[in-house]
C-alpha cells in the first residue's frame, strides 16, 4: 500500500480529439498528510491534473486513484470522494453558485444534509477564517476579484474536506492576504489535512512545501525534494521556472566560500543568521504563548510579565481570541518570521500561537539553535 491519497497513473487527456494531450502520460502521487507544490510554466497540465484528481474530467486513458482504490467514476462514488476532496479553482468565478455570500459559503455544507446549526457554525468560522466576516450578507457581484476569492476559500474550508486542492490560491491577492492563505494551508496541514497547491511562485512554495512535484509537456518530470531539483539547472530552465531567492543567495554565498551549501535554509531569518558570525552574540528570547478561542490575551501577557514585549500572531484559535478581545499585535502577518528577527535584534517577542501550530512557529528559532548559529531560547508561557 502506497502513501498516497491521490494517484495519477499514466492518464492522458485532451479538449478535442484532434488537439494536443495536455495530459500525456501523466504519473504523479499526492502523499497523505504532506505540504506539496505543483509547479510548472503555463500550459504544462496544472490546472487540468487538478479537475482529473477531483473527477471532474474522466481522463481518456489511465486511471486515477483515490486511498489506493481506482475511481470509478458512478455518480455515488464521486460525490463521496468530492465529499473528502475539495478544490480551490485559480478563478472565483468559477466556483460562486449563490448571489450573497453567506449563501454562498453555506451551499456545499448545506448539500451534505448537515443540520443547521452545524451549517451555522461552519459558515462563521469559514468567513472569519478569511477575514470577510464583515460581507456575510453582501451581494457577491459588489465584491472586488480578491474578496470573490477569499469567498470561494471559505467555501472549500466550510466542507472540512481531508484533501485540499489549491490552484494558484494566492493570485490576485494583496501581499498580506496571501499571507493568511499560505497560513490557513499551513494550519489545516496541522490539522491533518493533505492540502497540494499549484503556483508560479517558487519563493512562496520553496519556504511552505514539504515536497514538489514538476509538470512539463503534459508529465511529471520531477518529483520530491526541492533541493536537487534547483540544484539542476537545466532541469529548472526546462520547466521554465526560476530557482527561489533564498536558495540562489545560499548557493553564491557557498559558492563565495562564505557558508557551507547544507543546511538548506527556507526563509530569509534563516539565511541572515547563517552567513553571520552570531554565535557569541545575545539574542532574545522568542515566548509562545499558546492560545484557545477563548483566552484572554491581554491578561495573559500581564500574568507573564509580557505586557510591553513585542507580539505577533499566528493561527485560527490565537486570531480568533485576539478578534473577540480587540487585541491588536504588532505583526499580523507573517508572525512567526517577523517574531524570531525581532529576537535576533536582541529583544524578545511573544508569539501568540495556536496550539496546533506551535512546531511550525518555532521552526526558524530551531534552525539557528540546531545548527549552532546561534542560541534563541525558546520559552512555552
Amino acid at each position: 500500500m502506497s502513501n498516497a491519497v491521490l494517484e495519477a497513473d499514466n492518464v492522458f487527456h485532451s479538449y478535442s480529439r484532434k488537439g494536443p494531450k495536455v495530459l500525456n502520460g501523466m504519473c504523479i502521487d499526492v502523499p497523505k498528510g504532506k505540504k506539496t507544490a505543483l509547479l510548472g510554466c503555463n500550459g504544462a497540465g496544472k490546472s487540468t491534473l487538478f479537475s482529473v484528481l477531483n473527477a471532474l474530467y474522466k481522463p481518456e486513458d489511465g486511471k486515477v486513484l483515490y486511498n489506493d482504490k481506482p475511481l470509478t467514476y458512478k455518480h455515488k462514488d464521486i460525490i463521496r470522494m468530492r465529499t473528502d476532496v475539495s478544490i480551490l479553482f485559480q478563478n472565483p468565478n468559477d466556483m460562486i453558485f449563490k448571489p450573497y455570500v453567506e449563501q454562498d459559503v453555506a451551499f456545499g455544507p448545506e448539500n451534505l444534509k448537515l443540520p443547521k446549526e452545524e451549517v451555522e457554525s461552519r459558515v462563521a468560522e469559514a468567513l472569519f477564517t478569511v477575514g470577510m466576516e464583515k460581507y456575510r450578507k453582501f451581494p457577491i457581484m459588489k465584491l472586488s476579484y480578491g474578496q470573490r476569492k477569499r469567498v470561494t476559500l471559505a467555501g472549500v474550508l466550510a466542507m472540512r474536506p481531508s484533501v485540499l486542492i489549491m490552484d494558484e490560491p494566492t493570485a490576485g491577492l494583496d501581499p498580506q492576504m496571501a499571507y493568511e492563505v499560505m497560513e490557513i494551508a499551513e494550519q489545516l496541514n496541522a490539522s491533518g489535512v493533505t492540502v497540494i497547491m499549484s503556483s508560479h511562485d517558487t519563493d512562496l512554495t520553496y519556504s511552505w512545501a514539504d515536497e514538489i512535484r514538476v509538470l512539463h509537456g503534459g508529465q511529471c518530470m520531477y518529483s520530491g525534494l526541492p533541493e536537487p531539483f534547483y540544484s539542476d539547472h537545466r532541469k529548472v530552465q526546462t520547466a521554465g521556472l526560476i530557482r527561489p531567492s533564498v536558495f540562489m543567495m545560499n548557493k553564491a554565498l557557498s559558492d563565495l566560500g562564505r557558508c557551507d551549501l547544507e543546511p538548506y535554509p527556507k526563509t530569509q531569518t534563516q539565511l541572515s543568521v547563517k552567513i553571520s558570525d552570531c554565535r557569541d552574540r545575545d539574542f532574545g528570547t522568542l515566548n509562545i504563548l499558546m492560545a484557545e478561542t477563548d483566552t484572554d490575551i491581554a491578561k495573559a501577557l500581564e500574568d507573564n510579565g509580557l505586557t510591553d514585549v513585542t507580539t505577533g500572531i499566528y493561527g485560527l484559535n490565537a486570531r480568533i481570541a485576539a478578534d473577540a478581545t480587540g487585541f491588536k499585535p504588532k505583526f499580523r502577518y507573517n508572525g512567526p518570521e517577523n517574531c524570531t528577527m525581532k529576537c535576533l535584534s536582541g529583544e524578545d517577542a511573544v508569539l501568540i500561537c495556536d496550539s496546533r501550530m506551535v512546531d511550525l512557529a518555532k521552526s526558524s528559532a530551531e534552525f539557528i539553535n540546531s545548527n549552532g548559529y546561534g542560541k534563541i531560547d525558546i520559552r512555552s508561557v
